[in-house]
């Protein structure tokens, strides 16, 4: 949070009209895991760590607009 919060000050800031909102992102690479598990991929595939990252942002956004709806 020692960056984070400078950083969304300047955000808030520079464009004040726009919601800044913090999604808890602890767990995601796990639930990435789990979901990469469940769809089969190989273990290969698993241990790619760009795509668990981009699994796990996609499990922040879905939880973001689920909670936006």
């Amino acid at each position: 949070m020692q960056y984070i919060l400078p950083f969304t000050n300047r955000l808030k800031k520079e464009f004040p009209d726009i919601e800044v909102v913090f999604i808890d992102e602890r767990f995601t690479s796990v639930l990435a895991h789990n979901t990469m598990i469940e769809a089969g991929l190989r273990r290969k595939d698993r241990q790619n760590k760009a795509l668990v990252d981009k699994i796990a942002a996609t499990i922040i956004l879905q939880t973001y607009l689920s909670s936006t709806i």
